[in-house]
């Protein structure tokens, strides 16, 4: 899409989960970016560790993977995805918290307010679901992304390490 310009505002969406037939559209928009780029293998036929991650998180009550469609679009496709997961907590005096990983909109579909419907759709769920809390986080690179959480009244208020681990000869990927 060129500099400047942005697809009309979005169309209202269903969400529903995502069942495997999605795996290839949802590796795709995953690997469009530059830090998926590096990280993703958008390949045909895709490589076994997404369809063993995919069944583990389908079999996890407390995680869903969710597209994101239009409305009676039925050919339109997958517009985006994010997975939701919902952790018990002794803090909070036992509260749940809900934890919003992996957001990608399609290309075609970005500036157009999928996106903003896709986390007050998550934030939603987490209410629905009992939870005090939602919580996300966003590299680093990301100054777009973070100033659209921003937006929709998400705050900095911890700093977030990770500990990347190598995989060994055995593991999955």
């Amino acid at each position: 899409m060129p500099a400047g310009s942005h697809p009309q505002a979005a169309a209202a969406l269903t969400f529903r989960r995502a069942t495997r037939d999605d795996l290839p559209a949802i590796v795709a928009m995953l690997a469009d970016d530059p830090l998926g780029a590096l990280r993703e293998a958008n390949t045909a036929p895709l490589p076994r560790c997404y369809h063993d991650a995919f069944e583990a998180i389908d079999r996890d009550p407390n995680i869903e993977l969710v597209v994101a469609q239009a409305s009676g679009g039925g050919a339109s496709g997958v517009l985006g995805v994010l997975q939701l997961s919902f952790i018990p907590n002794l803090s909070h005096r036992g509260g749940w918290r809900a934890l919003i990983e992996g957001v990608r909109v399609a290309a075609a579909h970005r500036c157009g307010g999928v996106g903003r419907q896709m986390l007050q759709w998550a934030i939603e769920r987490a209410r629905q679901r009992g939870c005090l809390m939602v919580q996300l986080t966003s590299d680093k690179s990301r100054t777009d992304a973070i100033r659209f959480y921003e937006g929709l009244g998400f705050v900095a208020s911890h700093e977030g390490m990770k500990l990347h681990l190598s995989r060994g000869e055995g593991d999955h990927g």
